[in-house]
């Protein structure tokens, strides 16, 4: 390729783009070259991560640390960026996230990874990248068992509960329009809120990812009163998510996330917090690992369903 030339510009367009590149308007990296989050972690010597504060059993916190499924994969991979880059000691920060918040927070470089219940979908493809699936699931309905919700037709004129800025949410809201359904919804900040809503007599159903429900009836007086109905509004997969354009990174993300799956450890992994009490109530979930499950751990990949 012939190089090109800078000596016929005038002096003056040169000082101007030295100066530009030098206060940041224009990006040395704006095109997100390869390899930059790990660039930017080994020069920083800090890894960002975004976690959640109730996506019980996937990455929540009980006032003192953060845990989860989702967590602990997360912490795997950070371990693989302190091994391949030689950073023992490298310093890892938590940051709260939401979901109307996570995607910008990734965006703008806040958080450089996040694992917790975050949908890959080809929407959510052109702002961010994902990793390997970590999980596959419907979305369901969280119900009383005397409420008289079987189905999502049973939602008509009734109040339902959803946590703002989630596929639930998007669903719920382009259901009541095509079928008129009347449905009063309510959008909460987080899965935590929405449960308190249908605990409270506040709303009939909660609809949202079938793992979440289970994990919020987890959290009710009597778990027993209340049970995950209707059919699921659709099928998805959750993912780490984290900058696009970085092959290096995903590289990582996605070697960490296979070897776990495929080495029979993920599933160790899913039935500490699916089918084994957990923290902080030790309340077990009873979700027993999925055909679907099963199949992405015998063949781990990236696949967006929607």
């Amino acid at each position: 390729m012939k190089k090109l030339s800078t000596s016929h510009l005038p002096r003056r367009v040169l000082v101007t783009a030295a100066l530009l590149l030098a206060s940041g308007t224009i990006s040395a990296g704006a095109q997100a070259a390869d390899g930059d989050t790990l660039k930017k972690i080994k020069e920083t010597g800090v890894i960002s991560l975004g976690h959640r504060e109730s996506s019980i059993p996937f990455s929540y916190t009980d006032g003192k640390e953060v845990m989860g499924y989702s967590q602990e994969i997360m912490m795997l991979i950070v371990d693989k960026v302190k091994s391949d880059l030689k950073m023992p000691n490298l310093q890892v920060k938590l940051t709260p996230i939401t979901s109307q918040n996570r995607i910008p927070l990734v965006q703008n470089g806040t958080i450089d990874i996040e694992c917790g219940s975050t949908t890959n979908n080809l929407e959510r493809q052109k702002q961010v990248a994902f990793s390997n699936s970590i999980f596959i699931y419907g979305i369901r309905m969280l119900t009383k068992k005397d409420s008289g919700v079987k189905s999502l037709d049973d939602l008509k004129g009734k109040n339902v509960v959803t946590t703002a800025g989630t596929t639930g949410e998007r669903l719920l809201v382009k259901m009541n329009g095509e079928k008129n359904m009347n449905m009063n919804l309510i959008s909460t900040k987080d899965h935590g809120q929405s449960f308190l809503i249908l605990e409270t007599g506040r709303a009939a159903a909660f609809v949202m990812d079938e793992p979440l429900l289970y994990g919020e009836r987890t959290k009710a007086k009597n778990a027993s009163e209340w049970v995950v109905a209707g059919e699921p509004l659709q099928e998805e997969n959750y993912a780490c998510m984290f900058r696009k354009d970085d092959a290096s990174f995903k590289k990582l993300a996605d070697g960490v996330i296979a070897d776990l799956q495929t080495s029979g450890r993920g599933e160790k992994l899913y039935n500490k917090w699916f089918t084994a009490p957990v923290p902080p109530r030790g309340i077990n979930l009873n979700y027993p690992l999925s055909d679907d499950m099963k199949a992405l751990f015998a063949a781990p990949n990236d696949k967006a369903f929607q």
